[in-house]
């Protein structure tokens, strides 16, 4: 079956050059390929549209208003690949950005305004949970992750490293000593993420060969704020990267803890989407813009020793 949107192509260039030869020099087609098309579609819509003699052709009246009904849609078809083409091009359009809800109210809106200022053209939707989205099923351009990815079709990039510490108020370790090593932490209200990918009773630590330390406590959460706000008041020992503890540690309500086994050195922020040769530009936009802000190094390890 030849192509409807080709025929409409080939109807167009014939009443505009006068002839079939001339339509299909101007297409790069044969010409007896143009005289398939233009009887395809005369055969689907049942009348003639030129009348054709050896010396000349002309329109029908039939052909006359189809042509102009087969000239809005090709300028139709026109526009919006033009439309698809400029989004390639000039960042434009909804983002749908989906975040982790602790990282993306502390390190991503702060940055959206910036954003914003330096391509006034797109707008963003910013969804705010520690599930893991479907960026297909749910319709989200891009998606930040923190942690080990694993393997999927979607295409990621590393904006920064993703540092962990272990650490307490100076209320609790004042009240129940400080802990020296991983094993110390049995003896210790240790309060879980339940989020983590070893468990809420499981804190991996070190480097490629890295151990998991069994820990057990009086709460667990599914949101690293909720741990803080525990910890803050005294409470117990927390696990949480520095873009959440970062602050509290440079202003002493925090203290870090150095073990025998370091923190996780594994993990890292990144960037996915689904897999395009050719990511929209408002997506690739939005992702240099984080590796700006993020670079040499992220604003939560500033200063931080």
């Amino acid at each position: 079956m030849l192509d409807r949107l080709t025929g409409l192509e080939v109807m167009s260039r014939i009443a505009s050059s006068g002839s079939l030869s001339a339509a299909a020099r101007a297409l790069g087609m044969s010409p007896t390929m143009v005289t398939k098309h233009l009887a395809a579609l005369e055969t689907r819509l049942g009348t003639k549209l030129f009348h054709r003699t050896t010396r000349r052709l002309t329109i029908t009246e039939a052909g006359r208003r189809y042509l102009d009904l087969a000239e809005r849609v090709l300028g139709d078809f026109e526009a919006a690949e033009s439309a698809i083409a400029a989004d390639r091009v000039e960042p434009r359009g909804l983002l749908r950005l989906n975040v982790p809800l602790a990282f993306g109210t502390r390190q991503i809106a702060p940055l959206l305004a910036s954003f914003a200022a330096l391509y006034p053209g797109v707008s963003v939707e910013l969804g705010l949970n520690d599930r893991l989205v479907d960026l297909i099923e749910e319709g989200w351009d891009l998606a930040i992750r923190i942690g080990t990815l694993k393997d999927s079709s979607l295409v990621a990039r590393r904006l920064a490293p993703c540092r962990m510490m272990v650490c307490a108020a100076p209320s609790y370790l004042a009240a129940h000593g400080t802990p020296r090593t991983t094993a110390d932490l049995a003896g210790h209200n240790c309060l879980g993420y339940t989020l983590a990918a070893a468990g809420p009773s499981r804190w991996r630590m070190g480097g490629k060969a890295a151990i998991d330390v069994t820990v057990s406590g009086n709460l667990r959460a599914n949101n690293g704020d909720a741990l803080l706000a525990a910890a803050l008041a005294g409470q117990g020992v927390i696990y949480q990267p520095t873009f959440i503890v970062g602050d509290e540690i440079r202003a002493g309500r925090l203290v870090p803890l150095t073990l025998d086994v370091p923190p996780s050195d594994l993990l890292a922020v990144h960037a996915v989407y689904l897999p395009d040769r050719t990511p929209s530009a408002k997506v690739r936009a939005f992702i240099d813009h984080l590796a700006a802000a993020f670079a040499p190094e992220p604003p939560w390890d500033r200063d931080l020793a």
